[in-house]
């Protein structure tokens, strides 16, 4: 299925896939920044046909952006247009007409168990804190979440949460505990020519070849960013562009741009371009 999609997963990251769907559990995936952690929620919402919804994790990230918030503009002039048809006014039922799903506003997290099934993806959540990774242990948990005003919302089916990390810092136990976990590894040589022809077809076979050869020696480098498969296909398609079916040292050096992003890693490639493409 995610072949179809265009995305070629390697058994572990195919079988950590299938077990999330089978056991309904979901999948917290680490590694390195490039490596197709979200791109696999994007195939695997376009392989089972679901909606995505998707929630970028920030520092300092809250309930109010992830889960909901109350829209205060319209319970005021909710609250304006009951005083002015009826100025006799109840406080209680006034109240209680203000904490109804006319006024919640849904974001990504409750939006995720009101729409399943979906694919909700969770990106980048070691960007978050550590309060933020104790308000999705309920959600994890029971696929629910309790809003004091309004009650318990529960998704009818359990929407397919993947988690992703980049290990900027240690996501806690208790919510690894409660998902399937798997490290994406860079993809091998021979994966990465695959991918490099799946999504640029008019890609040659050498080129193919020298761009997965010269970016696998990148990465051995120690380089503030080493480039991702991302970054592989920014550079081959940056060469298709100027209309190189090769890539020579002259063409590397004016195009490093597209897979390295550091005046450090720039300097330092460029000082070994020779061996890097031989």
């Amino acid at each position: 299925m995610l072949d179809g999609t265009g995305y070629l997963a390697d058994d572990g990251v195919a079988t950590a896939a299938f077990l999330a769907l089978r056991m309904r559990r979901p999948l917290f995936c680490e590694g390195e920044p490039g490596t197709g952690k979200t791109s696999l929620a994007l195939a695997l919402s376009e392989g089972l046909g679901l909606p995505l919804i998707r929630l970028q994790c920030h520092e300092g990230i809250d309930a109010a952006q992830a889960l909901y918030e109350w829209d205060f503009p319209r319970q005021l002039l909710h609250l304006r247009a009951l005083e002015a048809a009826d100025g006799a006014l109840d406080a209680d039922v006034a109240e209680q007409s203000l904490y109804t799903e006319r006024f919640l506003l849904a974001r990504p997290l409750l939006r995720a168990l009101k729409t399943a099934p979906c694919v909700l993806l969770v990106d980048e959540i070691d960007r978050a804190d550590d309060e933020f990774e104790a308000l999705l242990l309920q959600l994890l948990d029971e696929y629910a979440v309790t809003i004091p005003e309004f009650g318990e919302v529960r998704a009818e089916v359990p929407p397919l949460v993947l988690l992703t990390s980049n290990r900027t810092r240690e996501v806690h136990d208790a919510l690894k505990r409660r998902c399937l976990y798997h490290w994406l590894e860079h993809p091998g040589l021979a994966r990465e020519i695959a991918i490099l022809r799946r999504r640029l077809p008019g890609i040659g076979d050498r080129l193919a070849s020298q761009v997965a050869g010269a970016v696998r020696r990148l990465r051995e480098l120690e380089l503030l960013k080493p480039p991702g498969v991302a970054e592989s296909l920014d550079w081959a398609e940056a060469l298709l562009a100027l209309g190189r079916d090769e890539l020579d040292a002259e063409t590397a050096a004016r195009t490093l741009g597209a897979v390295l992003k550091y005046s450090e890693d720039l300097d330092r490639v460029r000082a070994k371009l020779d061996t890097l493409l031989s």
